[in-house]
């Protein structure tokens, strides 16, 4: 996990991941899921790390719909209840053709992504 936070945090802070594990090994699944606290690093991350390779495996980076925090614990801190609770991510509104953003302003993304 501190690798993972490691490799990420060099385009924002990383206020929560869940590294996907297999219930009966405990092993990490080879994939995870990770909040940004802002969706410019989200982007930023995508847009870098998208099939780079990392300790020889070439990795996949995508937004996801919604942010899969790790399941209820009594360890949770509390980022991780409120993202459970709320959520993490801006909302996409709808797309409409008469509504095109100009260069200057932010399009909404998806802040989620997973790996």
């Amino acid at each position: 996990e501190g690798d993972v936070i490691c490799v990420f945090s060099q385009y924002g802070e990383v206020v929560n991941i869940n590294l996907v594990r297999d219930k009966k090994t405990g092993k990490s699944k080879g994939f995870c899921f990770l909040c940004y606290e802002d969706q410019r690093s989200t982007i930023l991350a995508v847009d870098n790390f998208n099939g780079i390779k990392i300790k020889g495996r070439t990795i996949r980076v995508d937004h996801v719909a919604n942010y899969r925090p790790p399941k209820e614990s009594e360890d949770w801190d509390e980022v991780t209840r409120a993202l459970h609770a709320k959520g993490c991510g801006v909302k996409t509104p709808p797309h409409t053709s008469s509504d095109s953003p100009s260069e200057d302003e932010d399009v909404p993304v998806k802040k989620q992504k997973g790996e």
